[in-house]
C-alpha cells in the first residue's frame, strides 16, 4: 500500500481502548474522536509546513529503514530491527519534545534519533558490530538522545534515574530552573511485562518525576501477541501507579504529536509522570532474524496495512491542497537518504582487533597487555607461515 488509492477498501474492525485519542481516520479524513477534543488547540497550531514536515520525517525514515534491511540481507549488518509501520508514533512524539528534553529510545526508534540530530550511520555502526553505544549522548549535536538499549525495559530505569535527578536538583536548589527539562522514554508491549518497567514506574510516581512513558504497542512481543501478555489494556498499568495514562492511535502522527506535547508540558510543569500507549503495528519482522509468517496471518497484516500511517497522512495533506511537487520532492529526498546510507555503510570497513582490549579496564592492566602482546605475536607468526 503506497498511495491514497489503496484506502478504498474498508479496514476490518480491530478492538481498541475506549477513550482513544485519534485525529485522523484511516482514510486520512479529519475525524477527531471525543477523547481528542482537548488536544485540538495543539492541532490547530500546526502550520502547513509543520504538517508536511511530519510526513517528510516518516517517508525519509522508511526509506532509511528499507535500505538498512536490504543491507543486512546483503551481509553488511549483523542484525536490523525494522521500524516499518511505527513511524507515526515515533515522529509525532519526537517532534513534540522540546530541545532541552531528554529522550531514551529502546532499539527501534531510528527516526527519534534522526530528528534529534543523531547521524543515522551511528545506528548502522551498532548493528554492524562496530560499537557498543553508537554515539555520545552528552554531545550537544545529538540532542540529549541517549543510546539504544538491547536489554528490554532497562532504559526506563535509566530515564527515571535521570528524571529523579532533575527533581533532586530542584529540591536542593542546585538545578538550573531555566532549563525546564522533561524526559521521555520509549518501550514496547513486550518490554512492558519486564520488571524494570514496573520498578521505573514505582519510582517515577513516588518522586513525581517530569517524565513520559511512551509505550509503542505494536501488537507482538516477537511471537507473543499482546492479548497473551495482558488481559487488560496496557495503558491501565500506568494508571495503577497513579499516573494519568492515555491511549492514542499510534498510526496517527498528529495525535501522537498533540498528546505527547501536552504530556511533556504537564510533566515538566511539576504535575508528575504521564503514560501514553500508542496503538500501532509492526508491519515488518521483529528483527531480520525473525520470520513473522510463522505466527501472524496474512489477513491480520493486510488489515493493518490499511492503517498505514504514511498513507493516512498523505491523504490528509492531499485534502489540504498539498501539491504534487511536494510529494515529488519528498520522494527524491528519500532516494538520496537511501543512497547515502548505502554508500557510507559500505565504506565503514571492519573492526580493529586491538579494540577488544581497549575498554576492558579504565587503566592499563598487566593481564590485558599480556594478551594483547600474545595476539600480535600470534598473527605475526601466521604471516611468516604464509610466506
Amino acid at each position: 500500500m503506497t498511495s491514497e488509492e489503496s484506502l478504498t477498501t474498508d479496514a476490518p474492525a480491530i478492538p481498541e481502548a475506549p477513550g482513544i485519542v485519534r485525529i485522523l481516520a484511516a482514510d486520512g479524513s479529519f475525524a477527531p474522536t471525543p477523547a481528542a477534543e482537548p488536544y485540538l488547540d495543539l492541532v490547530d497550531s500546526l502550520s502547513d509546513a509543520e504538517l508536511e514536515g511530519l510526513y517528510r520525517d516518516m517517508a525519509e525514515i522508511r526509506a532509511f529503514d528499507v535500505q538498512a534491511t536490504n543491507l543486512q540481507r546483503q551481509g553488511q549488518l549483523a542484525l536490523w530491527p525494522p521500524s516499518y509501520g511505527q513511524e507515526a508514533a515515533q515522529v509525532g512524539s519526537a517532534r513534540a519534545a522540546r530541545a532541552q528534553d531528554h529522550l531514551f529510545p529502546s532499539y527501534r526508534e531510528h527516526v527519534v534519533a534522526r530528528i534529534r540530530g543523531v547521524d543515522p550511520i551511528h545506528i548502522i555502526r551498532i548493528m554492524r558490530g562496530l560499537t557498543h553505544g553508537g554515539w555520545d549522548p552528552t554531545d550537544p549535536k545529538n540532542g540529549n538522545t541517549h543510546i539504544y538499549t538491547m536489554v528490554l525495559g532497562s532504559q526506563t530505569l535509566h530515564a527515571t534515574g535521570l528524571a529523579m535527578g532533575l527533581v533532586f536538583d530542584d529540591r536542593c536548589g542546585s538545578g538550573d530552573v531555566d532549563r525546564d527539562e522533561a524526559v521521555i522514554v520509549y518501550y514496547g508491549d513486550g518490554a512492558s511485562s519486564q520488571g524494570d518497567v514496573h520498578e521505573a514506574m514505582v519510582f517515577a510516581a513516588s518522586y513525581q518525576t517530569p517524565e513520559v512513558f511512551f509505550l509503542q504497542n505494536n501488537q507482538w512481543a516477537i511471537s507473543v501477541p499482546v492479548a497473551t501478555q495482558s488481559r487488560s489494556p496496557l495503558y491501565k498499568r500506568g494508571e495503577g501507579y497513579g499516573m494519568p495514562s492515555i491511549p492514542i492511535d499510534g498510526n496517527d502522527v498528529i495525535a501522537s504529536y498533540a498528546v505527547t506535547r501536552r504530556a511533556l508540558d504537564e510533566a515538566r510543569s511539576g504535575a508528575g509522570p504521564r503514560a501514553i500507549e500508542a496503538m500501532t503495528y509492526r508491519l515488518g519482522a521483529h528483527t531480520t532474524s525473525d520470520d513473522p509468517t510463522k505466527y501472524r496471518t496474512a489477513a491480520e497484516e493486510e488489515s493493518w496495512q490499511l492503517r498505514d500511517p504514511m498513507v493516512r497522512m498523505r491523504a490528509f495533506l492531499r485534502s489540504r491542497g498539498a501539491a504534487d511537487a511536494f510529494f515529488d520532492d519528498v520522494e527524491a529526498e528519500c532516494a538520496a537518504v537511501a543512497d547515502d546510507i548505502r554508500v557510507r555503510t559500505n565504506e565503514l570497513g571492519g573492526l580493529e582487533q586491538s579494540m577488544i582490549f581497549d575498554s576492558v579496564y579504565s587503566e592499563k592492566h598487566p593481564l590485558i597487555e599480556e594478551q594483547r602482546t600474545w595476539l600480535a605475536e600470534y598473527e605475526a607468526s601466521l604471516e611468516g607461515d604464509a610466506s
